[in-house]
């Protein structure tokens, strides 16, 4: 066997502790052999949302692991703050110097590892994001474009890289799209629409995606807009854009009204444009390389709208994106990188690989208690379900998820809304078998539906869909597309369509709002008695609380 990969992101934020900036997602994943053996997004572990402190939890989490005396193959990932980390103790740094550009290789920092130096490597943010996709898709194909968009790498926001001839080679990496990843993360305007502080970023891409739902894009606004560039630097000032909206349109606005036409449309455009922008931008690239394929990655590729509206465009012949396509699986992509560079195969891996310190769940399918889970369901109960490994990335793929029957408008507000304590806007998604989707879409379900990354419209039997479709008509639809893909789930709905001619269910995370997605059976517990579910399901087993 060949020496082990420990890929960490913990490049420290610069802000005060408790502060989640531009660090964050912090995680650590171990290969050998091309295989995952652990992996962990480090707020799941610590119940701290986006937790950027992994320099404070690597000594003892190695210890657990039993790896300080292994000798392995220890890899960085870097940021735009920085590219060095120091644990808390002192007994493990990484110091990685500044560079003019990107490497498409690794890097050797200088490192110091409990008693003295040790051999490390630095793996640059952006590839790092690029290579998350390797162990969901086994390998590039040839002629592949390679992007990461998101809101700062080491070097950019937006880099693209063409895979030929089983060669990676650098095409472009700039920060010449920072305005358009900001309406997302950091613009004024956005984040008075929604309502957001500072200590919010993170969670306002989420939520403004939901929100331009609900409006209709303007040219007139869009053109407004622009001559403001966007209202980007507004800080500190929200009454100039009411100002200015009255002064160009004769609409008089005291507040940011979420209900307002008017603030929904414009929410829509900045949307469009978004979208818009980052299509023309795919299609000059398209042209310049003549790459047949994209594999996608970084916090943008999240935008589910921009990832359905680039496969519909038919410019690459197969698009890919992971699941853990934020920053969460930096550490996943570094030790794929890292093994690549070895020579490895690397193995593919399911969704479900968050299994530090939950390493002896099993999911046991019992038929009796799929069954009392489906007849409650029917009923219109709502379940917390725990099985096995969590889910990688920032959305629950059936393993961490609420679910309930998705043909109630109602029922899916009191998950989303009471339960969760969302915001009203916000949608939930469906969850079904892949041979349903054309029940609901006509068309048939694309990759990208198992891990929650496309939308379709919803065109068929649309009452039995209208708690998980969103107001502008679609759906982010999550499939199972065989039983291998998740047993328990697949059993359960199954049962749901041949006994209750259920096909749907509602899916979303199993956390409340602010909470990261539970962990372990205890997390589940806790959360399942805050929210007031009705059932909790762990490792398939029905779990009765006092």
């Amino acid at each position: 066997m060949g020496k082990p990969t420990v890929a960490v992101y913990a490049i420290p934020e610069c802000y005060p502790a408790g502060t989640i900036a531009y660090a964050h997602d912090h995680a650590i994943a171990v290969m050998q052999d091309g295989k995952l053996m652990k992996y962990l997004h480090l707020e799941r572990k610590t119940r701290i949302k986006r937790d950027n402190r992994l320099q404070d939890h690597l000594y003892d989490l190695l210890k657990d692991a039993g790896l300080l005396k292994k000798d392995f193959d220890l890899v960085s990932v870097d940021s735009v703050q920085g590219r060095s980390f120091i644990t808390n103790d002192g007994k493990i740094r990484v110091e990685a110097g500044p560079v003019k550009e990107l490497s498409a290789g690794l890097e050797e920092p200088g490192c110091w590892f409990l008693d003295g130096p040790k051999q490390a490597y630095v793996v640059n943010h952006e590839l790092a994001h690029i290579f998350s996709n390797l162990p969901f898709y086994k390998g590039f194909k040839e002629n592949s474009l390679l992007i990461h968009f998101d809101g700062g790498a080491s070097k950019s926001n937006f880099s693209a890289w063409h895979f030929k001839n089983k060669k990676l080679i650098p095409v472009e990496a700039h920060w010449e799209l920072k305005q358009l990843s900001s309406l997302f993360n950091a613009n004024a305007l956005t984040f008075n629409i929604i309502g957001a502080t500072f200590t919010d970023q993170h969670s306002v891409p989420g939520k403004f995606m939901g929100f331009a739902g609900y409006g209709d894009p303007d040219e007139k606004i869009r053109a407004f807009l622009e001559q403001h560039k966007f209202f980007q630097d507004t800080w500190g000032k929200p009454s100039f854009f009411l100002k200015s909206s009255e002064k160009e349109f004769g609409i008089k606005l005291n507040e940011y009204d979420q209900n307002n036409p008017y603030i929904q449309n414009v929410a829509a455009t900045m949307h469009e444009y978004w979208v818009e922008t980052l299509l023309t931008k795919m299609g000059m690239l398209k042209q310049k390389t003549g790459a047949d394929h994209l594999y996608y990655s970084g916090g943008s590729a999240l935008n589910i709208i921009a990832n359905s509206r680039l496969v519909d465009s038919g410019l690459f012949s197969s698009i890919y994106i992971p699941p853990c396509t934020d920053d969460s699986g930096l550490a996943l992509g570094a030790a794929a990188f890292m093994e690549y560079q070895k020579g490895n195969t690397i193995e593919k891996i399911p969704p479900y690989i968050n299994s530090w310190g939950i390493e002896d769940y099993k999911v046991e399918i019992d038929t009796g208690v799929v069954s009392n889970v489906a007849d409650g369901i029917a009923r219109g109960k709502v379940f917390g379900i725990c099985n096995g490994y969590g889910e990688c990335g920032p959305r629950a793929l059936g393993n961490r998820s609420i679910i309930a029957r998705a043909d109630s408008k109602s029922l899916a507000q009191k998950v989303s809304c009471e339960m969760k304590q969302r915001e009203w806007y916000r949608p939930v998604a469906p969850l079904m078998l892949a041979e349903n989707v054309p029940y609901f879409t006509n068309t048939l379900a694309h990759h990208l539906k198992k891990y929650m990354l496309y939308d379709a419209p919803v065109t068929h039997h649309k009452n039995e869909l209208e708690g998980a479709t969103h107001v502008d008509g679609t759906a982010r639809i999550q499939a199972l597309f065989r039983k291998e893909d998740n047993p328990w789930m697949y059993e359960l709905l199954k049962i749901l369509d041949q006994k209750y001619n259920i096909k749907a269910l509602i899916n979303t995370s199993f956390n409340q709002r602010g909470e990261p997605i539970v962990h372990t059976k205890t997390d589940a517990i806790d959360a399942v008695k805050a929210m007031k579910l009705d059932g909790l399901i762990v490792n398939g087993k029905m779990q009765f609380i006092g």
